[in-house]
């Protein structure tokens, strides 16, 4: 049979690819820390080109993605997705992620990790840090069961049939349910965290029921009765996931950089990544091709059949990526470059075994590492060995998962150390933005943290660019990565801050930004379509106005945060989008409302803007029936976003500021507070009401008048909302507000404690939420009551 090759190479994660599935030939899935889930699919083939569009977007990491086979609610499937979020997601595929999801599963009390679902059972079982599993009624969307004994993180949860549940956990133990919580037996035999299983199909060689893999390296086979039937070697790190086909088939991917492909008790196929670690492999059942996803932010399909392979120069320009790639020398073990044979060993010795590495002294002093592969009979060069330091060489375990690093940063003398993981796989930006959030450490030290990272990992990169950076370029570079190296050197060692940073007040406006512009250009496309097709080409674009605003979309991408103020693209694009948003029919206007939010932030053109009659963009939402529209909470959603980011230019404070009375009986029309049940409304109207805090306490309103009453007006939402609101974001940004407009001083104070009774709403919120920043801004706001 011949090897499996490059089918495609997908690209559009910002982060790790961290869980796939792919199952159906014409589309996979994929979960990213970039917090989305992403949709794959074939659009044509030979070669096979695929099509993505995102799934759902939320606002932390995405880990376990899975899909629920069409049924009588819903006949395309559902996409179901978990992750830090501590929630499972339930979305129909064809959906957009603005639109709400089809149920919300609340219960884990950790990151979800792991989910797979029983079609055959009705079922989804879920895996989380939190030590426990889940099984939820499809349907029902209720837990319909916690699996509980774990002492560690439940690392992978296999529905191996309608009556039996898998779990493997960080205790080095696997553990046997029913569907109904009843723990039916426990497996031993793993000497390290179990990370993965999968189902072994019937007819494999050893007659194994399943398959287990831990940090050991080592794939086990088992039956269901507790028996080991054989062990499969070839992993020189961590296995991270495992899949199976009918055909007898496994496969493996881990920290290792590869997947490896099994045959009996025989590793047949070694496929090396350009990257650190390959998070997860996946099969599909009708067709034999896998997919991966890995540290490099890329999904890959792979195919033995010569039809569904990427054409020669796309496979020829990953093997070049392969080659071409770093490897941590943690990766490989102490190198003594002495007594490595050189380039001529390639040619004079074989491999004894698929997937053999060895390690060649080059002519200029490099070390490379080459494969050997069975199939092909010749060495595959693997990348470059390079030099880290600060690393142990072993992954070290902090509260329940696997880093490179855990340094110890001294910050105030007498105290412990706080811990600062971080894997190699991380943007070091985004790890020390991590450090500085979960204690609380004044966000100035982000570079500061971020360099720290960088100088005492050098060298442990992969794929990194060796073009010179011009003085002065943007930190995130063309690829959206920070390079913490190019912002001006700071001392590596961290300083003690002076206390614990405040909170309260806030100073600074916010506004909801996070876009997929090509998304919502193509849905406006699709539906102005509709529109053209049912008749209505009155209000419908015509070819120069659609090329008019993707003009416009261009631009936005282009420069986000300095959108021209006089361009003629943003300009002529603004008239468009407030046609859409008040001519459309409701249901097809929200792509148009979400690129009128971005435009508030943008531009102080959207400030500006008047229509025909006079009426400003806060006029013209007045007007639309958007607000009256409670079954379109997604609308009103985006409206008030669009409200929150005029906060972002002066001219749209100052529009804000002249219409406050408006916006907050619009918003009080909605039913946004005390009845909403739409976590982003209400995250955008807690974000919102920030904004509003600030400008009344700002040093040019805080002696108004005016600034007390909106004060009175703004701690009545907030308290009624704090009160209804389960949603950790929208409870910490309805604190920020309330917490803020206090420091307008005594009258205010007074009213939020005799008045508004802030202090049920603190416990409400206190016994509704327990986060660690929840806890000390309510202690900050009882600080300013007392």
């Amino acid at each position: 049979m011949s090897d499996y090759k490059l089918s495609a190479s997908l690209g559009g994660h910002e982060d790790d690819v961290r869980g796939v599935v792919f199952p159906h030939p014409n589309f996979a899935l994929s979960a990213s820390r970039d917090a989305t889930v992403r949709l794959w699919k074939l659009l044509s083939s030979p070669p096979p080109k695929y099509d993505c569009s995102i799934s759902s977007h939320g606002s932390a990491f995405v880990n376990a993605v899975a899909y629920l086979p069409p049924f009588s609610t819903y006949a395309e499937g559902l996409i179901a997705s978990g992750g830090k979020e501590t929630t499972i997601e339930l979305r129909q595929p064809g959906k957009p992620p603005e639109d709400v999801a089809e149920a919300t599963l609340l219960g884990h009390a950790h990151n979800i990790c792991s989910l797979d679902v029983s079609q055959e059972g009705g079922w989804i079982v879920s895996g989380s840090w939190d030590a426990s599993a889940r099984v939820w009624r499809v349907g029902r969307w209720e837990c319909d069961a916690v699996l509980e004994g774990h002492e560690g993180s439940v690392w992978s949860v296999l529905a191996y049939d309608r009556d039996t549940i898998i779990t493997a956990c960080a205790d080095h133990l696997i553990r046997i349910f029913s569907p109904t919580g009843k723990l039916l037996r426990t497996i031993k035999g793993n000497t390290d965290v179990v990370r993965a299983l999968c189902r072994v199909p019937k007819g494999h060689s050893s007659k194994a029921d399943f398959a287990s893999a831990s940090n050991d390296g080592i794939i086990r086979l088992w039956q269901l009765d507790g028996r080991q039937v054989a062990e499969l070697h070839g992993h020189d790190s961590f296995i991270y996931s495992l899949a199976s086909l009918p055909n007898g088939d496994l496969f493996s991917s881990g920290e290792d950089r590869t997947v490896r492909v099994w045959r009996g008790n025989e590793c047949i196929q070694t496929i090396t990544h350009p990257a650190i670690s390959v998070w997860g492999v996946a099969t599909c059942s009708e067709n034999g091709d896998i997919i991966s996803g890995a540290s490099d932010r890329i999904v890959r399909i792979f195919s033995r059949s010569k039809d569904r392979q990427a054409e020669a120069q796309v496979i020829q320009a990953f093997e070049d990526s392969v080659k071409a790639s770093s490897i941590p020398q943690q990766q490989v073990g102490e190198v003594n470059k002495e007594k490595l044979p050189g380039p001529e060993f390639l040619q004079q010795k074989s491999g004894t075994k698929e997937g053999q590495v060895v390690m060649i002294r080059e002519g200029d002093g490099s070390v490379t590492a080459h494969q050997w592969s069975q199939g092909a009979q010749l060495w595959m060069n693997v990348g470059t060995v390079v030099d880290a330091v600060g690393s142990s060489g072993k992954k070290k375990d902090y509260l329940g998962k696997d880093y490179d690093y855990v340094f110890d940063v001294d910050i105030e003398d007498g105290k412990p150390p706080l811990k600062l993981p971080y894997n190699l796989s991380q943007n070091p930006y985004e790890a020390a933005t991590t450090f500085i959030q979960d204690n609380e450490l004044p966000m100035s030290y982000l570079d500061q943290v971020a360099n720290f990272i960088t100088t005492n990992t050098q060298g442990a990169t992969i794929g990194q660019s060796s073009q010179p950076v011009p003085a002065g370029a943007d930190p995130y570079g063309t690829e959206s990565r920070y390079r913490p190296g190019d912002a001006p050197p700071e001392p590596s060692n961290i300083a003690p801050p002076p206390s614990r940073p405040k909170v309260l007040p806030q100073t600074k406006y916010l506004s909801i930004k996070t876009a997929n512009l090509k998304t919502i250009q193509k849905k406006i496309e699709e539906l102005n379509e509709q529109l053209i097709n049912e008749g209505s080409k009155d209000v419908s674009l015509n070819p120069h106005q659609v090329e008019l605003l993707q003009n416009m979309t261009t631009h936005l991408d282009q420069s986000p945060s300095a959108a021209s103020k006089k361009s003629s693209a943003v300009t002529n694009g603004l008239e468009l989008v407030m046609g859409i948003v008040t001519s459309w029919p409701a249901a097809q206007r929200l792509p148009g409302l979400d690129l009128l939010r971005l435009l508030a932030a943008a531009t102080p053109a959207t400030a500006e803007y008047r229509a025909s009659n006079g009426d400003s963009v806060i006029d013209v939402l007045a007007s639309s029936g958007v607000f009256e529209d409670r079954d379109r909470t997604n609308n009103i959603m985006l409206a008030v976003r669009v409200f929150a980011n005029l906060f972002e230019t002066e001219k749209g404070r100052s529009l804000a500021d002249d219409n406050f009375d408006k916006i907050h009986t619009l918003v009080a029309k909605s039913g946004a507070v005390g009845s909403a049940t739409n976590r982003n409304l209400t995250v955008a109207v807690t974000t919102l009401y920030i904004n509003y805090a600030v400008l009344c306490t700002s040093e040019t309103h805080s002696s108004l008048p005016s600034s007390l009453d909106r004060a009175f007006s703004l701690l009545d939402d907030l308290t009624t909302l704090m009160r209804g609101a389960t949603d950790s974001e929208a409870i910490y940004r309805g604190l920020v507000a309330a917490g803020t407009l206090l420091s307008l001083g005594e009258e205010v104070q007074m009213a939020a404690r005799d008045v508004y009774d802030i202090e049920g709403a603190l416990k409400q919120a206190e016994q509704g939420v327990k986060e660690p920043r929840i806890k000390g801004l309510i202690a900050e706001i009882r600080g300013v009551l007392d």
